[in-house]
């Protein structure tokens, strides 16, 4: 039965492969644990995976995956309620947003202009296919497109994998982006990335050939389409050498856009379309970044919190 819930979460609700591969893996531990589907069985397999050592937000997980395999068993006849429903979870620390600084990215593309500009582009051009110098130069443009193209539009990972020639409109400056569950949504594009994508495509053309507009719109030197750990490989050895600390992933790259637009008075409503969030309270945690500074200023700044610091 776990293996028709997984393949309905795959086909009917579309989760993603990772979380296909998470909910699986939560329900053959608790099948393995011999736990049973009533509330009391629930409680007892909650304590233990706490007991384990695991984090809340991993026994959330765990417990979710169960909920949802209970509301299918409801679906098609096998279970009468939810068992997990009435199950207190523990408690989880709010864990605001990771994001790189404006500055930080603004160094970054500065100092990565010359990967992606038109010099380099010929001396690409000028070499043949397979050629040492020819790769190091493809992946380097292709590593600098991958992270412009992700802190520019805010794209999830498999966003980016999934993306087309054809996804870019050149004429209305957009990008269209297939999201969870196969909604589409038009993501604007400034002039500087269209130009950078269109380098990019020559770089690709001579080095695996001309592709069909229903090709994917970044591939591998050999042509082949990206694939998460390409992409993840990617963004950890382009922010690796330029001084941004933090975690390097493309998630915090969406963060980090999401942050700066909110920082600039950008709408939360517009930042919601942009990012293809379902509900307006999954884009509201960017809030707490941008009060958090607020707070941090305020104490260091005005003259009152400052006082009653020293009197503390």
């Amino acid at each position: 039965m776990i293996d028709k819930y997984i393949a309905y979460i795959r086909d009917v609700r579309r989760y993603s492969p990772r979380t296909q591969t998470l909910y699986r893996e939560a329900l053959e531990e608790f099948s393995q644990w011999g736990g049973d589907l009533i509330p009391s069985r629930i409680r007892e397999y909650e304590a233990y995976l706490i007991e384990k050592g695991l984090k809340p937000r991993t026994v959330h997980l765990h417990m979710s995956a169960l909920s949802g395999y209970c509301n299918y068993l409801i679906k098609v006849g096998e279970l009468k309620s939810n068992p997990v429903r009435g199950v207190k979870r523990p408690k989880m620390e709010k864990r605001l947003p990771e994001y790189y600084t404006e500055k930080s990215m603004a160094d970054y593309l500065q100092e990565t202009a010359h990967a992606a500009g038109e010099e380099e582009l010929q001396i690409l051009l000028s070499l043949r296919p397979g050629d040492k110098l020819a790769s190091e130069l493809y992946n380097r443009r292709l590593r600098r497109l991958i992270i412009s193209l992700l802190y520019a539009t805010g794209i999830r990972r498999a966003e980016l994998i999934g993306l087309q020639k054809q996804s870019v409109d050149r004429g209305r400056q957009t990008l269209r982006v297939k999201g969870k569950g196969d909604k589409m949504r038009e993501i604007p594009l400034i002039p500087s990335i269209l130009e950078e994508i269109s380098l990019y495509l020559q770089a690709a053309s001579s080095m695996v050939g001309v592709r069909q507009p229903e090709s994917p719109l970044l591939t591998t030197e050999k042509g082949k389409p990206l694939y998460p750990a390409f992409v993840d490989r990617a963004v950890k050895t382009e922010l690796d050498g330029y001084g941004i600390s933090g975690r390097k992933s493309p998630h915090v790259l969406r963060h980090s856009l999401a942050t700066a637009l909110l920082d600039e008075g950008a709408d939360l409503n517009a930042i919601k379309e942009m990012l293809g969030h379902s509900s307006l309270a999954a884009t509201e945690v960017y809030t707490h970044n941008s009060i958090e500074r607020l707070k941090a200023q305020y104490m260091n700044a005005h003259p009152r919190a400052k006082n009653e610091e020293t009197h503390d």
